[in-house]
């Protein structure tokens, strides 16, 4: 049997955004912390207004600082009220649409997915298994693929 460590990883990230994002929501933001969510919106499972959708076809980032309201994190999304052109829109952003977060204030920041992979196109590569051999190629590790957490440290 193999072991899906891309699965695995994703996993303790998503857990590592819940963990912030229940901080904020607790919380709030203080002392000038934000964070920037760039999320895949084609997915049915995203849920914002259908105006927001056609201006945002594949993907969307999200700012989380000052003004939102109804922010409310559960075990597989986040509900969200934010304004966009003066219009209070809620939203619905699934853990498995998370393309990326940052905390600019922080200097910390995790890509969850590949943005060129939307959830859709993960399920079919997963599905792409005959029995227990699993036919979807893997990656050379390169210098590329290491998250290298010193860039992230703070002085």
């Amino acid at each position: 049997m193999d072991i899906d460590y891309h699965k695995i990883l994703k996993s303790n990230m998503i857990n590592v955004l819940k963990d912030i994002l229940i901080y904020y929501e607790i919380n709030g933001f203080i002392s000038g912390h934000h964070l920037y969510i760039t999320f895949v919106t084609d997915d049915i499972k995203a849920i914002l207004p259908d105006w927001l959708k056609l201006e945002h076809p594949k993907t969307m980032t999200i700012v989380i600082q000052y003004e939102y309201s109804n922010f409310k994190v559960n075990k597989n999304d986040f509900h969200i009220s934010l304004s966009f052109k003066d219009i209070l829109c809620d939203l619905k952003i699934p853990y498995k649409n998370i393309i990326s977060f940052v905390d600019p204030y922080s200097k910390f920041g995790l890509t969850l997915i590949d943005k060129n992979e939307t959830p859709i196109q993960e399920k079919e590569r997963k599905s792409k298994k005959r029995g227990n051999l699993n036919l979807t190629k893997t990656k050379k590790v390169s210098k590329d693929n290491v998250i290298e957490f010193k860039k992230f440290k703070k002085d």
